[in-house]
């Protein structure tokens, strides 16, 4: 090989590297998934590993989708308990928010108009930080009464339809009613139970991290 010939080949090579690295940290850069819940969401009495935060992450990994998955859930909290920390919680720059809140709010029996202004002032919020927002649904228990049931499982589809988010509608669909699935308080999902959360709500979420994708590529 001559002498010139090497030159120019080492010169495209040191181009193409160049190109690379500029253009890798655009496309490797990983999406921030934030979780903000309650116990449902936050692996109540699971490891670690085996909670809702961890077995999302290993899936979305495992389907192609470069994230870091935060756990901003909070055991006990209302909806009234995420708003007050909503503004703490947005400290990891998230491009994702899975907001699940209800269910404390449900057992308390909270006006669910009180329930759907703290769930929207929370979905506000996020999108104002440029955030994408996924809204998880939650249903009343029968014992609550008709009138009850009604209000507080409409707060979901009304505020996805008002606010422009996506909804899951029930983050315990398939799980909730299993004795297999769920723990033996009958209230929170084991380790089963959550990986059929995940299953059921990841195809949601990959799709809205896909649009993120395609939005940082345009914007690059």
């Amino acid at each position: 090989m001559s002498r010139t010939l090497f030159t120019s080949l080492a010169k495209v090579a040191a181009l193409a590297l160049l190109l690379a690295s500029l253009a890798a940290p655009a496309l490797a850069q990983p999406a921030n998934v934030l979780i903000f819940g309650d116990s449902l969401t936050s692996g109540f009495d699971l490891p670690e590993a085996q909670g809702f935060p961890a077995q999302l992450k290993r899936r979305l990994l495992a389907d192609g989708y470069n994230v870091v998955v935060w756990n901003g859930s909070n055991p006990g909290d209302t909806s009234a308990d995420g708003y007050a920390r909503i503004n703490e919680a947005l400290r990891y720059n998230p491009d994702l928010v899975l907001v699940e809140f209800g269910a404390n709010d449900m057992l308390d029996h909270t006006d669910p108009r009180v329930t759907y202004r703290y769930l929207d002032a929370i979905i506000r919020i996020c999108k104002a930080r440029g955030a994408r927002v996924i809204l998880a649904g939650m249903l009343s228990l029968p014992k609550n009464g008709p009138n009850y049931i009604v209000g507080f499982n409409n707060i979901y589809p009304t505020l996805a339809r008002s606010d422009h988010v996506p909804l899951y509608p029930f983050m315990l669909g398939g799980v909730y009613g299993y004795p297999a699935l769920m723990q033996s308080d009958n209230e929170h999902p084991n380790a089963l139970g959550t990986a059929r959360m995940v299953a059921g709500i990841a195809p949601l979420i990959e799709a809205n991290l896909s649009k993120i994708r395609i939005a940082a590529h345009k914007a690059h």
